[in-house]
């Protein structure tokens, strides 16, 4: 069972076979089954079905000779139109399945973005007609099983006008720093060292969350799960 089903609204599954009775049932209607043809006896069949707006369970496999359809794997999903980053995003595909990865050096954020791409049919579509894997922006959708509601931090404009002019000046650091320069290089270092140290002064008497109003750090052994918190501008 994926771990994501009880965040679209399946959280009354808690067996495999009530899963694979869901699955069953969703793959009984192919009429708009998207189908390639990977090489003469091998083909990757996908199949969407939502169940609200934006989000539901899109399902992967073969189909023989004679129409059966094949489940390998599935997974939950969530669309979104806007544009969360407008970087370069590198695409990887998976090891052992027909699923794509992609990277994102996302400055603002502070570390690469790992991430599991949604439109890998789309992927596998354009190495097989040679087209560029390049992009031009990347929308970002999140699926969690669990999170809280904090009291924000009371800030004055002039403390986040601060903020927005320090967070600038640092992308600055990075995208010189990425390019080789030396000195934003060292900047850098003795700004992290500055940070650790001053975190850890205000940690022995403060809460934390006092502290850190915002976070992407990664969570758990597997690369494209984060602990995040923001700020909730829109809901």
């Amino acid at each position: 069972m994926h771990k994501f089903l009880r965040t679209i609204g399946f959280s009354l599954y808690e067996k495999d076979r009530e899963i694979d009775k869901l699955l069953d049932k969703l793959c009984e209607d192919l009429s708009d089954v998207k189908r390639i043809q990977i090489d003469e006896e091998s083909n990757l069949c996908e199949i969407r079905r939502e169940v609200a707006p934006g989000m539901g369970i899109a399902i992967y496999g073969e189909m023989d000779r004679d129409g059966k359809f094949q489940r390998m794997y599935y997974y939950p999903y969530l669309k979104s139109s806007d544009i969360t980053s407008e970087v370069s995003c590198s695409i990887q595909r998976h090891t052992e399945r027909e699923t794509y990865a992609g990277l994102l050096d996302e400055y603002k954020v502070g570390i690469s973005l790992i991430f599991y791409i949604d439109n890998s049919f789309e992927c596998r579509e354009r190495i097989i007609d040679h087209h560029s894997m390049d992009t031009s922006y990347s929308c970002l959708t999140g699926l969690a099983v669990s999170g809280k509601v904090l009291l924000p931090i009371q800030k004055s404009d002039k403390q986040r006008e601060k903020a927005r002019v320090a967070a600038k000046d640092r992308n600055n650091l990075l995208e010189a720093a990425k390019n080789g320069d030396e000195d934003a290089m060292e900047t850098l270092t003795i700004e992290d060292i500055d940070l650790y140290s001053q975190a850890s002064r205000r940690v022995m008497k403060e809460d934390l969350y006092s502290i850190i109003d915002s976070c992407f750090m990664p969570c758990g052994v597997e690369c494209d799960q984060y602990s995040v918190i923001g700020e909730i501008i829109k809901n």
